[in-house]
Formats: structure tokens, sequence, C-alpha cells
């Protein structure tokens, strides 16, 4: 009987084994879905649009294939829709019935201008062929296309050659851009292909079940080996003994160990051959049971995990930041890139690309003195390092901003800046440059992935508005403590004012020592040429950038005095002069970076960071 039940157990236990096995490979399905994209006609560029990409949950997997260099990036689906605003591109959407379809965008029809005004009898016949040529060559340069690659737009890109396979897992607020070169056509073959998550949850029961039959099966088999030994018979019948030397088995008994010890060696045969017939059992079980991954056991009592509550709030109606953190050192480092090479060539055009404002006309003023005095020092390099700060605008719109500190580690210094980019095709630039001051308590910001709103130059929810800082703070720097401004300022932690007394009383002192009963040197500071630029904080304060223009004079007060340049290589290079009987003036540019409270608040306009370089010299006309 216990062969019977052996026998039953183990048809059992393949049957469980087998079904367990079976609804992990045969009866699976297939592993993931796959949509292929299609367009009926031909574009540059080819847009996935965020809503078909989240068509199925989890990660996606974009695919292309095509002829040549095959270029492909994702960004904000409003970012992409701005960059092609101006071109026709292929859009991959889904509509409510989850159906995937591709339709030819065209751009929208420019307003229309003004008639052109009738040519006058002065206009000759050669200015027309001029204006033809011009017009046919933006018509050229429209056809010429525009390529996407390298665009500050994008969060991340990928090039290859003839297939390309991107795996993304992309929000429904992201979009894919494909394009050969922005000329040729994008490429015509598309499929985007999603894991398809299939449990099977009885497949480990199944097979651990099995096995534990099996292994009961065996028990009952070893038994049944066990039982049909021992009843065996009718048995041969031994010799009869005497009862005066009846047999010793104990183990100490001399001389009759033999006796003792094959018995030992039966039983431990006995054992090993259970144990034998045993291990193959369960080493094909503990396979079959490990092969079985999480979907393959029911989840009891599983929840999902709960989401971390934000720390702070977005305001209600508050745009998307311009920029992500990953996006924004991209950002800077090819700033950084750039302007080192142009550093190294003297290229005001190369730099002019990264560059703009006050940094873009220090480094021009750099340039021609460099060119002209062999050991003029270069500028200090843009920093590229660990971006400790990230506060980029939250707009959908152009202009658009960002405001970063970064770290370097060997020099320990840090360097505070806006960079902005003035509409979807434009590379961001470097507006605003400066140094930390020593031990600079930053104000409480928004987090890079809420953003901060731009401040209004003439905004009347701060203590003063961002378009008067400059003047006002040339102000203090001209009378002191006599400004009527210097008590809404922080003179504790200013560093640079202390710097620029100082070395106004150095200057005026070494000038008076030769030249003061024929010359006169004067300082005044006034506001910049550049716009300020300012961000909101947490307090209700905000982050603003200004520019101040420092300027030094210095006139003859005899009329037969000159005023020579001797030594003086960098103001003589500037001013083209060597000498002039009406003097001459020097201008440096100051980029200021000052945290301003909000209305109300009991604080003091406090300085953040400065820098300062030469802007220009001129003879007094």
């Amino acid at each position: 009987m216990r062969f019977v039940w052996a026998v039953a157990a183990f048809v059992l236990a393949a049957l469980m084994i087998g079904a367990g096995i079976a609804q992990r490979t045969l009866f699976q399905g297939p592993d993931t879905e796959t949509v292929a994209v299609e367009a009926e006609q031909e574009a540059p560029y080819l847009v996935v649009d965020g809503a078909v990409l989240n068509r199925l949950p989890g990660a996606q997997s974009l695919r292309a294939e095509g002829t040549g260099e095959i270029f492909a990036a994702y960004g904000r689906t409003a970012d992409v829709r701005a960059w092609l605003s101006d071109d026709s591109y292929n859009a991959v959407t889904v509509d409510e019935a989850g159906a995937v379809s591709v339709a030819l965008v065209e751009p929208e029809a420019p307003e229309e201008e003004a008639p052109a005004a009738t040519p006058t009898p002065e206009t000759t016949a050669t200015d027309a062929p001029e204006e033809s040529e011009g017009a046919a060559a933006d018509d050229a340069a429209a056809d010429a296309g525009r390529d996407p690659a390298g665009s500050d737009l994008w969060l991340e890109e990928f090039v290859q050659a003839d297939e390309l396979v991107a795996p993304l897992q992309l929000p429904s607020e992201m979009s894919v851009i494909l394009a050969a070169d922005g000329t040729a056509p994008a490429p015509s073959s598309v499929s985007v292909s999603w894991p398809i998550s299939s449990t099977t949850p009885w497949a480990g029961p199944l097979i651990l079940a099995g096995s534990v039959v099996m292994a009961v099966g065996v028990l009952l088999y070893i038994l049944g080996i066990r039982h049909a030994r021992r009843s065996r018979g009718p048995r041969r019948k031994g010799l009869p003994l005497q009862q005066t030397q009846p047999i010793d088995v104990s183990d100490d008994a001399e001389g009759k160990g033999m006796i003792s010890s094959t018995s030992r060696a039966r039983r431990a045969l006995t054992r090993g051959r259970r144990v034998g017939m045993a291990l193959p059992v369960i080493a094909v079980s503990a396979l079959a049971v490990s092969g079985c991954s999480a979907d393959a056991w029911p989840q009891l009592g599983a929840s999902p995990t709960p989401s971390p509550s934000a720390s702070v709030i977005v305001p209600e109606g508050q745009q998307a930041p311009a920029v992500t953190a990953v996006q924004a050192e991209r950002i800077l480092a090819r700033v950084a890139t750039t302007v080192a090479q142009a550093d190294e060539d003297l290229d005001i055009d190369l730099a002019a690309t990264r560059l703009v404002g006050a940094p873009l006309a220090a480094r021009e003023t750099n340039y021609t003195l460099r060119a002209e005095i062999d050991d003029y020092a270069a500028p200090a390099a843009i920093l590229d390092g660990d971006l400790s700060l990230v506060l980029p605008q939250a707009s959908d719109s152009w202009p658009r901003s960002v405001l970063t500190v970064v770290d370097d580690a060997e020099t320990r210094t840090s360097s505070i800046m806006v960079l902005t980019q003035d509409d979807p095709w434009s590379s961001y630039k470097l507006s605003y440059l400066a140094s930390l001051e020593a031990d600079t308590l930053m104000p409480d910001l928004a987090p890079y992935y809420i953003g901060a709103t731009q401040v209004a130059p003439d905004s009347p929810f701060l203590v003063m508005p961002p378009e008067q800082i400059a003047a006002a703070y040339s102000d203090v720097i001209n009378n002191g403590e006599e400004s009527e401004f210097a008590a809404m300022f922080d003179a504790e932690t200013d560093q640079f004012r202390a710097s620029i007394t100082a070395d106004r009383e150095r200057r005026l002192e070494e000038f008076n020592e030769t030249a003061s009963r024929t010359g006169r040197l004067t300082f005044s500071s006034e506001p910049g040429a550049y716009d300020p630029f300012a961000i909101a904080t947490l307090e209700s304060g905000a982050v603003v950038a200004v520019t101040i223009n420092e300027t030094d004079t210095v006139r003859p007060t005899n009329e037969e005095a000159v005023i020579k340049l001797d030594g003086n290589a960098t103001v003589r290079t500037l001013a083209g002069a060597e000498q002039s009987a009406t003097g001459f003036t020097t201008t440096f540019s100051d980029q200021l970076f000052f945290y301003v409270p909000g209305q109300g608040s009991t604080e003091k306009i406090r300085l953040l960071g400065y820098a300062s370089d030469i802007l220009d010299a001129k003879v007094i006309k």
C-alpha cells in the first residue's frame, strides 16, 4: 500500500510542479508591448508626445531606424513645441481611446506685415537685385533647417548611427524629439515598447507544494522498501546454540568486534542509500523553487509605500522651473568650456555665444589688453564644479533665467551667477558673475524642482525696488555714512565697500604726494548700463543682481600741465594716448548681488557677492 501512495504522490508532485513551471513559461505570454509609429509625410522632425510614452505604465524603450546618424532628445513638452513653433514636424499623439496616430503639424502663419512702401524715383535699378538676393539668402537659410543637437532645452541627448535604442522613463510632461540633422527627413521607422507585468502568483506555491509532495512520495517509497524487506518469509532457522555459550554483541566484548562492526556498517549503508535517494529530489526541488521570482508568489498584505509630503508648497498657478539641476550643470559646463576656449584664443565673437552684458564687456576689455600687453593676466575661469545651489526661474515663456552657486574645492572659492536664455533657439548666456564673500549667509530659497518667480524691477513688495538698488548703493559709495541710503545697507558684512574706501584713500594719497599742485584725482560711482535681475526668496525677499560703474577722473589744474601715463600701460592701451592736457577717465564695472528683504522686514539690504573689472579708459574731451 505504501508503494501505491508513493506512486500517487509522485504523479501529483509531477502535475503540480509541471503546472507551476508552465505558468512561468508556456502560459506566461509576451513580456513587452510595442507600438510602431509610421509617418505618411516626411518632415525633418518627429515628436513623440509624453502621453504616448505613458500610454502604458513602466519604463519606455524607444527604437528608431534610418540611414546615417539618428538624433533623439527629450525635454519638457512645452519647450519642444516652442523650439519647433516655426517649423513643420510630425507629431505622435494618443487619443482618449488609446489609439496612437501621427499628424503633420505646420507652423503658424506669421502675421501679415504692412505692404512695402512704393519705391521712390531715387531708387536705382541696382538696389532691387540686392534686396532680392538678401531675401533669397534668408529663404535659403530657412530651408537649410536647424540642427537640434546641442540645444540647452534638452535634458538629455542620444546620437547613434542607423539604429537608435534609448531606454527612457519619462513623465507625461516630457516629450521626445527625433531628427537626422534638421534638414533630412526624420527616421521613418520608430517604435515604443513597454514591459508587461505578467504575474503568476500560483506558480511558486505549486512548485513548492509539488516539491513537498515529492519528498513525501520518496519517504513513502523508502518505507515501503523497508517494510517489504522485513516481511519476507519464511526465513531459514539458524543452528541451535548452547545456552552456556551466548553470543555477546556488546562493543566491549574482546574478540567479538567483528559482529558489532558489521551491524554498524549495514546501518550506515542503509542510511547512505536513503540519503542518496533523497538528495536528487531535494536538489531538483530547490532549483525549481529558486527559479521563481517575486511575481511568482501571491502578494499578501502588500500596500504601496506612502510618498513623502513636500516641504515647500508650490504657489497656485506657478509655472514649471526653467531647468533641472542636471540640465543646469550641463549648461554651465558648456559655458565654461566655450569661454575657456575664447579666453585662450582672445576670440570675443566666440565668447559672445555664451556671455552677455557686464561679463562680456569685461572679457572684451581683457582681450584688448592682453593683445597689447604681454604679461597682462587672463580673466578668472568660469567655475563649473559642484553646484551647491540651483534656483531656476519658474517660467514657461522667454526670456528665462537661472541663479546658480558653484563651489571650487581646490581654491575654496564660490561663484554666484545668472544664466539667461532669450528665446527657445538661443543658448543660455552668462549675464551676471561675481564671487561670494567669505562666510556668506544665503537667504532661504526654493528647491530647484519648484523654482521661483522673477521679481519685477519696480516691485513695491521689497524694502527697495530692484531698479533703485544700483543708484542707492552708488550714493552710499560716494557719500559714505552721509548718504540718505546708508542706513538701509548692512555695513558690517560689506567687505566690498570697505575695500573701495581703503583703495581710494591709498591712491589719492599717492597721487597728492607728487601731483597735488598740478592735478586732481576724483572718484565717482553711478548705476551701470544693464538691467537688474531679481528672483524671489522664500521670505518674500529677493536676490538682486545689479551693475555699477566706478569712474576715476584725473585732470590737470594748471594750464601748462599735462597728465602723463608713465608706468600705466593699461590706461595707455585703452585710451590710445600716452599723455593729455585735458586728463583721463578710467571706468571699472562692478557686478553686485544683494539680498533685499521684503516690505515690512527689519533686516537690512545685505551684499552677497561682487566682482570688479576694468571696463574702459578715455581721454577727456
